[in-house]
């Protein structure tokens, strides 16, 4: 109720004598009663005046139809001062009532809108143990611990790498969980690491590549195996207009035919992409047969995708491919090329394929979920799919391979790098994201996590890595994997974050450049913005921008940067701490986050030993020019700083 008006007509009501005290009420329009009783009092009014005598009137039916009016204000009066009562004691109600504290997560979510860089910090040497890791690694041991015991799984051997440090290792469980005077295993205890095994037929693909013994990682299958024949009916598109292949999208017209059905290439073979059955029909895994077996009942059988473009699991593929590649470079000898050219030369003594009576003697015990032990059956055929056995410790040399820090080198790092690349999005059906030569990929906190698992009557493993943290987990049981959720993403969702903070709070150890002296001075960039390069600690040379309302509008750790000598003049830009990914000037933005990271390639010296000037062009900045001394400027209000290079970007949308 709005009592404001209604005063300021009082006020109105009391400047204006002719208004009488209805018009409060009922507005200036007059009734049809008050009217007449108007006309009344005139008429009386006018009568008197010109009788030349001043008498008040004295209407009776005027005084009574005052009387009357009086009354009904009366009661609106009351009524009046009834509500405004009742709203009063609303108010004071609702002012006793106990007000609602700020919601503490929602202030911490504004708080954290800011979102800080960097995303993906690179990873620097770490003096550990650190608090930070010390918690997580604590935390994935108390995890496993808890699996283990409610799943009751008899034996466990983990292992955490970064670069070339183990930094921690978890043995829990019994090396026999049948025998109560068994020992607890250890990182030597030997299990089996079934499907981790197609590890090794790729790493010979790739060295059998290196080497030129293979021409091309997608040379199709019947190069190397001549009487290599099986049927692709998907491959023959009859109604569609294009198809999708890992290496690209091929477009048809309608109603035409593909000149030929796509290859089973070696490097799909190796990534789950040949289309070849799971294994050779009317076999099992423990099947004796040989290769040119194995050809013979390919010929009457079908591929079950076109090659390259669906994810399809299959032992088959990697044992053909492994006994073709022997047959056609290794005098058919698969296991004794694996045990010459990779175990021995990484010093992998307890990884192997025969399970002997030392080898025994070494292994923990693998149990079925039901707690009966498993047997250690031979696959035949199929031992280059999942036959292998291998230790904790074994496993982190080859880790320490593909992560490029181990002290003997198998592979070229391009080659790494190639065979750690995915190749293919797989469909929502298959249990991984992406596929790779020979592994299934996921994403994690930003990350891909690049993994190989294997599971064998009594044993499961998996060996993985996040190559962008130089990050490695593997885990060794002896039975099934613990229900409730898959330990390697638990194990990581605590190791990411606190590799990434260990990273973030690292001192970074960046490299000075020979002489200081030709980058020292002051520069400019179209006059516009400007920078001033002189020697750090450590000799560490630091860039720091100045110039108009620079000072009041950017914080001086944003404006000031390192340059990490890279080679002959040319300098790479770190921030020294974590910053905002985009810096919010007003009504303007600047990303930080590109600027972090970017290259300054610095001018040949003059006759002074000087360099003139350098550019970014990661920045597409060009000509940053030296001026001879620093520069005296006045302030303009349509100066806007852009620290480093880059332009400060408005908000407002470009229409």
């Amino acid at each position: 109720m709005n009592w404001w008006p209604r005063e300021s007509g009082v006020h109105e009501m009391r400047n204006t004598p002719e208004k009488s005290l209805f018009t409060l009420f009922f507005g200036t329009q007059e009734s049809g009663l008050l009217s007449e009783a108007g006309k009344e009092a005139e008429k009386g009014a006018e009568e008197l005046k010109i009788g030349g005598v001043n008498q008040a009137p004295c209407s009776r039916s005027v005084l009574k139809l005052t009387a009357m009016e009086l009354k009904w204000i009366h009661v609106l009066l009351l009524f009046l001062l009834l509500l405004s009562v009742a709203m009063t004691g609303c108010f004071l109600w609702q002012y006793s009532l106990p007000k609602l504290e700020p919601n503490p997560s929602v202030m911490e979510v504004r708080s954290e809108a800011v979102q800080m860089c960097p995303r993906y910090p690179e990873p620097v040497p770490l003096d550990h143990p650190l608090p930070i890791l010390k918690e997580a690694l604590e935390k994935v041991d108390q995890m496993l611990r808890q699996r283990m015991h409610s799943s009751g799984l008899p034996a466990l051997s983990a292992i955490v790498i970064y670069n070339d440090t183990v930094l921690w290792t978890g043995n829990l469980g019994k090396k026999n969980g049948s025998d109560p005077a068994s020992g607890v295993p250890n990182e030597y205890t030997i299990y089996r690491i079934a499907s981790v095994s197609k590890i090794f037929p790729t790493i010979m693909l790739y060295k059998m590549w290196e080497e030129g013994k293979v021409t091309s990682l997608d040379d199709p299958l019947e190069r190397y195996a001549q009487n290599f024949v099986i049927k692709n009916p998907l491959g023959r598109l009859r109604d569609s207009e294009q198809r999708y292949t890992a290496d690209g999208l091929v477009f048809l017209e309608k109603g035409s035919m593909p000149l030929k059905p796509s290859p089973v290439t070696l490097r799909r073979m190796a990534s789950q992409l040949s289309g070849l059955p799971r294994r050779l029909r009317s076999t099992s895994l423990l099947w004796k047969g040989s290769t040119q077996d194995a050809l013979t009942l390919l010929r009457d059988d079908i591929l079950v995708a076109d090659p390259g473009t669906r994810c399809h699991y299959s032992n088959l593929a990697f044992s053909l491919l492994a006994h073709v590649l022997a047959e056609h470079a290794a005098d058919g000898q698969y296991q004794r090329w694996i045990s010459d050219n990779i175990l021995e030369r990484l010093g992998m003594e307890d990884t192997g394929f025969d399970i002997t009576a030392p080898v025994r003697s070494q292994m923990a015990v693998g149990f079925y979920g039901s707690q009966q032990p498993a047997p250690l059956y031979d696959l035949g055929w199929y031992r280059p799919s999942g036959q292998m056995y291998s230790t904790a410790a074994d496993l982190a040399k080859l880790a320490m391979v593909f992560l490029g820090t181990y002290h003997r080198r198998l592979l070229e790092p391009d080659t790494v790098k190639t065979m750690l690349t995915p190749l293919f999005k797989c469909s929502v059906e298959y249990f991984a994201n992406k596929t790779g030569t020979p592994w299934e990929i996921n994403e994690q906190l930003g990350y891909d996590v690049i993994r190989k698992d294997g599971d064998l009557d009594g044993y499961s493993a998996t060996f993985s890595l996040i190559p962008k943290l130089r990050l490695s987990f593997i885990v060794l049981m002896a039975g099934p994997r613990p229900q409730g959720g898959d330990i390697v993403t638990q194990t990581y969702e605590y190791l990411i974050p606190a590799m990434e903070t260990a990273f973030r709070e690292a001192d970074k150890s960046l490299v000075p450049p020979p002489n200081p002296i030709p980058y020292v001075g002051y520069y400019t960039y179209s006059n516009l913005t400007f920078y001033e390069i002189k020697v750090g600690i450590g000799g560490v040379l630091v860039m720091q921008q100045f110039g108009p309302h620079v000072e009041e509008l950017i914080p001086e750790k944003y404006r000031t940067i390192k340059l990490h000598h890279l080679e002959d003049r040319v300098f790479q830009v770190v921030f020294d701490k974590e910053f905002p990914c985009v810096l919010h000037l007003g009504s303007a933005s600047i990303s930080l986050e590109t600027q972090n990271g970017q290259l300054f390639n610095f001018y040949p010296f003059d006759r002074k030993g000087l360099s003139p000037g350098f550019d970014a062009p990661g920045l597409n900045t060009y000509n940053v020019v030296r001026v001879l001394r620093k520069p005296k400027l006045r302030s303009h209000p349509s100066f806007l700083p852009a620290p480093l290079m880059s332009e400060a970007k408005s908000e407002v949308p470009v229409r």
